[in-house]
């Protein structure tokens, strides 16, 4: 897995891989490392997207929408550089119903997926010598894109127990003159946490102090089912400039569609500079965007899905997330010290003091696919060593019999003679 090697192109030159291991890369390291013999189902509770279980499916008015997209032959040219206005003026007045003021259709730029929308985001704010702040832990995109674009990666830790909120005292320490921004992820991935109104109002106050923009990751947006409500970021836009992500994939089930966005949450215009807006639009230019049927049908999708599409979505993830944290506390070697109220996974903590045989995290997830056809991320994927992080978004009875494979590993490997 050591993705720092550097490679040799004609003429001798050298290009360096960033050293930063990927989610998908690590997901297909350990199902490459089940055992073809067992002829148990690969349970997998390691990568966000559900729609591998029939519980977890679009809408049909999403499904409708897009084939009279096709159907209609009228996107099956080139879209304008941020998107077709008409999906932009869409998310605009979706996003703009949480919000104290109005957004235009001119502050949303429209991606293939929330992943472009993080590379187009680190690539306009880079420039020489400067600096992001990335949570940890986090979602490894943010550090990978960055690595690319040469930005030094300052990170901050999340507070387990505070319910994974921002240690704003380590930002404040972590902040200088070339530090261009902070990356917020609510509802949390992979924590599982959603962020207070008071919380997030002390992330932008905190901003505004140090002079640095705010990158809100709500890519899991309104999937919030515990005692916080989901609040956007975007609320304190006139406190600190806010830059929005998110995308269809979670909330409406479709993460292969590839529609994201851009947003500018930013009342003052302090992101509205010419020279800023412009840069913009030509790195849009050159990365394109989600294909232009998908964006033709996104009016259809935002303004005529029903609320019981969602409710339906988030009494499904209550449910799943209520069995992931009731199992856990059957498996002693693992603990949860947050109990998921958003978003689709979850962080644990590895005891390795009550595991004989296992030295590690990685060697723990390794061990659990090959003897288990079990897979679950380790926490060094995203940032905290000897951390593991768990899916919940997975049909019921998959997950029960997932982690209860998983306490059969924990027996089988226990160190009865220990008890930390």
């Amino acid at each position: 897995m050591d993705d720092g090697k550097k490679q040799n192109f004609g003429g001798g030159q050298e290009i360096e891989n960033p050293n930063n291991i990927t989610i998908k890369g690590i997901i297909g390291l350990l199902v490459g490392h089940t055992d073809c013999n067992d002829n148990r189902k690969v349970i997998s509770l390691g990568i966000g997207d559900p729609t591998a279980y029939s519980c977890f499916h679009t809408t049909a008015v999403a499904q409708e929408a897009v084939v009279e997209s096709l159907r209609s032959a009228k996107f099956n040219g080139y879209s304008p550089t941020a998107g077709l206005p008409q999906a932009r003026k869409a998310i605009a007045e979706y996003l703009s119903r949480d919000l104290p003021y109005k957004l235009s259709q001119e502050d949303v730029y429209l991606t293939a997926g929330c992943t472009q929308a993080i590379e187009i985001t680190l690539s306009i704010l880079a420039r020489p010598g400067a600096n992001i702040l990335l949570p940890r832990p986090g979602f490894p995109i943010y550090g990978l894109c960055a690595a690319f674009r040469h930005l030094e990666i300052r990170y901050f830790d999340l507070l387990p127990d505070k319910g994974w909120e921002v240690d704003l005292e380590a930002v404040e320490t972590l902040v200088d003159h070339n530090t261009v921004a902070m990356v917020i992820i609510n509802p949390g991935n992979p924590c599982g946490n959603v962020y207070t109104y008071q919380h997030l109002k002390k992330i932008a106050e905190t901003a505004k102090r140090l002079g640095v923009v705010v990158i809100a990751d709500e890519v899991y947006g309104h999937l919030a089912f515990g005692a916080n409500s989901f609040v956007p970021m975007g609320v304190f836009g006139s406190i600190a400039p806010v830059i929005t992500l998110g995308s269809l994939s979670k909330r409406w089930l479709v993460p292969g569609w590839r529609l994201g966005w851009l947003v500018t949450n930013d009342p003052d215009g302090s992101l509205k500079s010419p020279k800023f807006v412009e840069r913009l639009k030509k790195y849009c230019d050159i990365c394109g965007g989600p294909a232009t049927f998908i964006q033709g049908a996104v009016p259809t999708i935002i303004e005529q899905t029903q609320e019981a599409f969602f409710r339906k979505t988030i009494n499904m993830l209550t449910q799943t997330s209520d069995i992931c944290f009731e199992k856990i506390k059957e498996i002693q070697c693992l603990s949860c010290p947050y109990k998921p109220e958003g978003s689709m996974t979850v962080m644990v903590k590895l005891n390795l003091c009550l595991l004989k045989d296992i030295s590690d995290d990685i060697d723990f997830c390794f061990k659990l696919a090959k003897e288990e056809s079990v897979i679950i991320l380790p926490g060094l994927a995203v940032g905290l060593k000897n951390w593991l992080r768990i899916t919940f978004a997975v049909e019921p009875s998959s997950l029960e019999e997932g982690l209860e494979r998983v306490k059969f590993f924990y027996q089988r490997h226990s160190n009865l003679q220990n008890r930390c």
